[in-house]
């Protein structure tokens, strides 16, 4: 507004109504072998169930990955899992395997063209459960509809509404009885997806043979890209021969003719590889790595033999370099499980460990009960840490400690491969990793709460650094709001009443002791403000968690007041 020489009203409106926002910190992230899924794509989970939908149950080979997933997932409702890459196939019509990872290497790999045909069809993901999955087409021109079959004794005329005839939209275009139609059924041939062989996993129904056609709603009817868009199961590959004209404009064509039978495609060729080496699971942890794109706060990963310290290293320097987010690390299960001295191959594996206030490492393996397999199986603790963090988020705050009788107790654990005393969990303490102990009527307790960080600091307990990546992540995003405005005392105002607000709920919610936002010209120099810059210094006093309780019992004599031996113990 103009500067006003005669007298006036002015009229400002000021916007206070901004706040900072709330943040997650309680989203996990982790990577390892399945039996089925997409390859090297971050897949969101909300349940276990979940888990087994996109990933497959686990067997042998994979529960390491998928318990440890499944621990996570007692605590939290939210998870991002990467299936590693290995040398796992994809079954397919003609039996020859091949690798289609996920839906972005599909489509940039041209498989989606036809180009070099491998059969009709191919399994959606890599693996030999997809040597289970039957494809089968029925088409307008099809004989006998009400009897024919695609299994012994089970008829399509009892899966399908009716028989394929004529789209709506190629009678729109005046092509009469044309039979551009036809049906599609997945089946799980051998049952290893349902457990009970010819079961119909999914149908798509009085799709269209024409590359044009268009549904009733405007989108496509064309049968390759209803079933590539649907189906959990299978991706088109090439047209079937069988089929004339298949794939042409309906607009162009004078016809499109079905086939007299049914066209089946078993596929076949799909392999497992559910050995991934370190460097393959490491690759699949890098695509958490960009704060940018993908909000995850909690990194955790089962300690495989192969590399346990290469993964444990590549969480640990993907959290540092995020800075908004925590590792949690096991050491291998050999190092606990069955080993003769577990306090010294424990502190070994984590003495070889880069010191950091981002990661966290745990006393070694634990005994879970595996109800896929009906057995029971030793894992790492890692998921479970890291579990409790995300409870901790819910019942209360990201800066409580995650450990101890309230907040530290783990679930589903039958036993665990040593139980440390006290003289070993001091040595484990001194030495940057947490006890899981178990205490007899309180069950299995975490019963530490430091990070890696290996000179003295703050920044040595969990809840403080997750403190602070709270504090970070949410006034950074808020700060997003002051870039390309000016810096002058306007926008320095502006931002202290945006952040001491919020400072002031996390001292009142128990996060911090106080605090001090320093946003003028102290630290906004003119050569900071010509430099396009802006500062703001936040000073924070955190909360400290407890860990060592004395209790001094104090035997006085008789007729002696309180007042008299008050601090004596001392």
């Amino acid at each position: 507004m103009a500067f006003q020489v005669s007298p006036g009203v002015q009229v400002k409106e000021i916007d206070a109504t901004s706040v900072v926002p709330a943040v997650s910190t309680s989203i996990g992230g982790t990577a390892g072998s399945f039996n089925w899924g997409p390859v090297l794509e971050s897949k969101l989970i909300s349940s276990e169930q979940d888990l087994v939908d996109t990933f497959g149950e686990p067997d042998d080979n994979t529960f390491k990955y998928f318990l440890t997933a499944a621990s996570f997932l007692k605590y939290g409702n939210a998870l991002r899992v990467v299936r590693a890459d290995s040398g796992h196939l994809n079954a397919t019509a003609d039996g020859n395997g091949l690798k289609i990872k996920n839906d972005t290497h599909y489509v940039d790999s041209s498989y989606n063209t036809g180009a070099g045909s491998v059969g009709h069809w191919a399994a959606k993901h890599p693996g030999s459960k997809g040597n289970s999955l039957k494809v089968c087409i029925v088409t307008e021109g099809v004989n006998s509809w009400s009897t024919i079959t695609y299994a012994t004794g089970k008829k399509y005329s009892e899966v399908f509404d009716a028989a394929p005839g004529t789209s709506e939209y190629a009678g729109n275009l005046g092509k009469g009885s044309i039979g551009d139609e036809l049906h599609v059924l997945v089946l799980d041939e051998d049952g290893l997806f349902t457990g009970t062989a010819n079961t119909v996993l999914e149908t798509f129904s009085f799709m269209s043979q024409g590359s044009d056609a268009k549904a009733s709603d405007g989108t496509s009817n064309y049968y390759v890209d209803v079933v590539n868009s649907g189906s959990k199961y299978v991706r088109w590959m090439d047209h079937p021969s069988a089929l004339s004209n298949a794939g042409s404009a309906i607009s162009a064509s004078a016809s499109i003719a079905g086939s007299t039978t049914a066209i089946t495609d078993s596929l076949a060729g799909g392999t497992d590889d559910n050995a991934p080496t370190a460097a393959e699971i490491a690759a699949g942890f890098d695509l958490l790595e960009d704060a940018d794109t993908v909000d995850v706060g909690l990194l955790f990963a089962y300690p495989d033999a192969n590399g346990a310290e290469v993964i444990a290293e590549d969480l640990i320097s993907i959290a540092a370099a995020r800075k908004d987010c925590m590792a949690f690390v096991s050491p291998p299960i050999a190092d606990s499980q069955g080993s003769s001295a577990p306090d010294t191959d424990v502190m070994a594996f984590a003495n070889g460990l880069t010191s950091s206030s981002y990661a966290s490492c745990d006393s070694g393996a634990i005994y879970v009960y595996d109800k896929y397999n009906d057995t029971y199986r030793w894992i790492g603790a890692s998921g479970h840490i890291a579990g409790l963090c995300a409870s901790t988020d819910r019942v209360a705050d990201a800066w409580f400690s995650p450990a101890g009788v309230n907040r530290g107790q783990l679930l589903g654990v039958t036993k665990l491969a040593w139980n440390p005393n006290q003289a070993q969990r001091d040595t484990l303490y001194k030495g940057r990793v947490n006890p899981i102990v178990s205490m007899p009527g309180q069950g299995t307790i975490l019963f530490g709460d430091k990070t890696l960080l290996s000179r003295p600091s703050a920044f040595d307990r969990i809840n403080v650094r997750r403190l602070f990546i709270t504090l970070e992540k949410a006034i950074s995003t808020a700060a997003k709001a002051q870039l390309f405005e000016f810096n002058d005392e306007f926008t320095r105002a502006q931002f202290k009443n945006l952040v001491e607000p919020f400072l002031r709920d996390v001292k009142g919610r128990r996060g911090l002791t106080d605090f001090r936002v320093v946003c003028d010209e102290t630290n906004n120099t003119s050569q900071v403000i010509d430099g396009n810059s802006f500062v703001a210094d936040i000073f924070i006093k955190p909360n400290r968690s407890i860990n060592f309780i004395t209790l001094n019992f104090v035997a006085t004599r008789t007729g002696v007041d309180f007042s008299e031996v008050a601090g004596t113990s001392s």
